[in-house]
C-alpha cells in the first residue's frame, strides 16, 4: 500500500447519507477476486443511466469533479453488507480520502486495511465542505501527522483515529506487512 502522510486532492461532494456497499459497488461486478479493475463499476447504478450511457446529473460525472481523489459523503457511508470490494472500487477510481459525519464499522476497517483514509468530522463540517466543493478545483490537504484538514481559504478541522491504523496508514502497511515485521523471529521460531 502506499503510505498516506499529508495528502493533498480535488474534491468531489456525494450529498447522501446511508450510502450502502451494494451501490457503492453492485453485486453483479463481484466476480473478481484481485482487487483492481472496480473503478469503472463504482456507483454503477447512479453514474449511469443505461450500459455505457453516462447520468450528467450524478455528481461525480459532472467536469467540475472529474479527478476528484478525496470525497465528502454524508452519515453512515459504508453501510450495508460487509464487502471489501467497496474500499477496492473507491481506491481504483482514485479516492485516497473519504470525509464523512460517520461511517458504517466494518466499512470504516475496510477502508484503513486497503489504503484509504476515512475521516470522520461532524455534520456541520461536512456539509460546509460539500457547500465548498461545488467550486470546480476545490481541493483540501489532509494532513495524517497532525490529523488535521485544511484548504486554502483558511478552513481547519482536526479528525480522531486509532493510532494502530495511523501508524499503518503513515507506514503504507497492510496487516501483511505487519506480520512480516517479524519473519526472522517466525522463522526462527519454526526452525526450533
Amino acid at each position: 500500500m502506499e503510505p498516506i502522510t499529508k495528502y493533498t486532492g480535488k474534491v468531489a461532494p456525494l450529498d447522501r447519507v446511508n450510502v450502502d456497499t451494494d451501490q457503492i459497488i453492485p453485486k453483479q461486478f463481484l466476480k473478481r477476486i484481485e482487487r483492481s479493475g472496480f473503478g469503472e463499476f463504482l456507483f454503477y447504478d447512479w453514474r449511469y443511466k443505461a450500459p455505457g450511457k453516462l447520468n450528467e446529473e450524478f455528481e461525480l460525472n459532472k467536469p467540475e469533479h472529474q479527478g476528484a481523489t478525496i470525497l465528502v459523503t454524508g452519515d453512515n457511508f459504508g453501510c450495508g453488507s460487509s464487502r471489501e470490494h467497496a474500499p477496492w472500487a473507491l481506491l481504483d477510481y482514485g479516492f485516497r480520502v473519504i470525509i464523512a459525519p460517520s461511517f458504517a464499522d466494518i466499512f470504516y476497517n475496510n477502508c484503513m486495511k486497503n489504503g484509504i483514509l476515512p475521516v470522520r468530522l461532524d455534520e456541520d463540517k461536512v456539509k460546509l465542505l460539500m457547500e465548498k466543493a461545488g467550486d470546480a478545483n476545490y481541493e483540501l490537504t489532509v494532513n495524517l501527522l497532525d490529523q488535521t484538514v485544511t484548504d486554502s481559504s483558511g478552513y481547519y478541522e482536526t479528525f480522531e483515529i486509532d493510532p494502530y491504523w495511523k501508524e499503518m496508514l503513515l507506514n503504507g502497511w497492510d496487516e501483511i506487512a505487519v506480520t512480516l515485521r517479524y519473519e526472522e523471529a517466525i522463522t526462527a521460531y519454526e526452525s526450533r
